[in-house]
């Protein structure tokens, strides 16, 4: 037993010491901050682009706001996202102080690639009836697509922004490369801090595991009631 002993006084060497334990709970706060700012303006913009894309299919004036969306789409899915962070820091936000704000804009700007054609297939899904419903009402076809379609939409493709969340909790964990202390930063700095290579990184990967398998759970759970909703 002695080795077990000899564990937990690693571990109380490790984080309780200087309070250590500390870093890795701002760096889980700032994990969960940038997750969820970068989902909100991924889910705007990709309910631009894809309602700029389902009406463009329609309307030829709107060709080159299509054109625009397909380069954004075509440029974003294209690169690593950790090479648009880097990017975004040391180029375009060269003089930001506060790489959170850069890291939540930047995964936003890189979820909203993927989040437009979640939205984009929601809105292809509902049937071509509401919209001739909302039309015949009297609405204008930004009116139906505001007040009839996206609400339905976004019903149906909840559980795949769910998934979207999910895929951006894991990508934040290269936010370290621009000076943000989020979970996994923060995992790293106490390993260097202590020498201890092995139990800061296996907690790190022991968080995100908790959050990925509950946030999985709850989609599930989610995803069983809307079935039993509709039916």
């Amino acid at each position: 037993m002695d080795w077990l002993f000899n564990w937990f006084d690693t571990l109380y060497n490790t984080f309780i010491v200087a309070e250590r334990y500390k870093t890795l709970i701002e760096g889980f706060s700032k994990t969960i901050i940038i997750t969820v700012g970068a989902l909100l303006i991924g889910i705007v913009i990709g309910t631009i682009v894809a309602i700029i894309k389902v009406f463009a299919d329609k309307n030829k004036k709107l060709k080159i706001f299509d054109m625009l969306c397909n380069l954004y789409l075509t440029v974003i899915r294209g690169t690593p996202v950790v090479v648009q962070l880097l990017i975004s820091f040391f180029i375009i936000f060269v003089n930001a102080k506060d790489g959170t704000w850069v890291a939540i804009i930047t995964f936003g700007i890189n979820s909203g690639a993927y989040v437009a054609e979640v939205i984009r297939s929601g809105i292809m899904a509902i049937d071509a009836g509401q919209t001739e419903a909302g039309r015949s009402l009297g609405f204008s076809k930004v009116q139906t697509m505001w007040l009839i379609v996206l609400p339905q939409a976004f019903k149906n493709i909840l559980p795949a922004i769910g998934n979207e969340m999910i895929a951006l909790l894991k990508e934040t964990s290269v936010a370290g490369y621009v000076a943000v202390i989020e979970l996994t930063k923060a995992g790293n700095q106490i390993k260097n801090t202590t020498y201890d290579q092995i139990n800061p990184i296996l907690l790190v990967a022991l968080v995100y595991l908790v959050m990925v398998v509950g946030l999985t759970k709850l989609l599930n759970i989610f995803e069983r009631r809307l079935r039993i909703n509709e039916r």
